[in-house]
């Protein structure tokens, strides 16, 4: 029999595949790092596309908070205004109150009574005067209660003044403004 020895074929045969394992080991290896490479570049790039909406998103939010206080100061200088054209209405439609006040003050008025004094406040006038007789302060007590712009008349002194009289008194009085309402017809 002749003596074949396979000893060395078979060294050769496992330096062989030792060399495949690790070249193709290699190769795990590289196309490890260059899909780790590959991942770390998609994720970063990821990140900075994100960090660049993020900053956009910034830069709106911050024109976008400009523009609101813009809106809000223009909306605080219109309320302005318009709480200013509100109050200019009101002394434009109040002026010509006075004139129906003083207008009714003469109306109201009696023969045989005088004013005095006149004061104003709010809706309130207080007024003093010199009547003929207390008959007289009656009537325009009565005339002062019946009217459209006068209410609830109150007597709140009255004394005897013989200078202007025998029955002649000085009297003072109070009574409230009352705005007629418009449908009650005026002149």
């Amino acid at each position: 029999m002749a003596n074949i020895n396979l000893l060395p074929w078979r060294e050769e045969r496992r330096q062989e595949l030792k060399q495949a394992f690790l070249v193709v080991l290699g190769g795990v290896a590289v196309l490890a790092l260059v899909l780790v490479f590959v991942a770390h570049t998609a994720v970063n790039s990821a990140i900075d596309g994100q960090k660049g909406r993020n900053s956009y998103l910034q830069k709106q939010i911050t024109e976008l908070t400009k523009q609101v206080e813009e809106i809000q100061s223009l909306e605080k200088k219109k309320q302005e205004l318009l709480d200013r054209m509100t109050v200019i209405q009101q002394l434009q439609g109040n002026r010509p109150i006075i004139v129906r006040i003083f207008d009714e003050l003469v109306r109201t008025l009696p023969d045989g009574v005088f004013y005095q004094d006149l004061n104003r406040s709010a809706n309130k006038i207080q007024l003093t005067g010199i009547a003929e007789s207390n008959n007289r302060i009656s009537s325009l007590m009565r005339r002062l209660d019946g009217s459209e712009w006068f209410a609830e008349p109150n007597l709140n002194a009255v004394t005897a003044d013989p200078s202007f009289g025998e029955q002649a008194s000085e009297f003072g009085l109070t009574f409230n403004i009352s705005t007629p309402s418009i449908d009650s017809g005026e002149e």
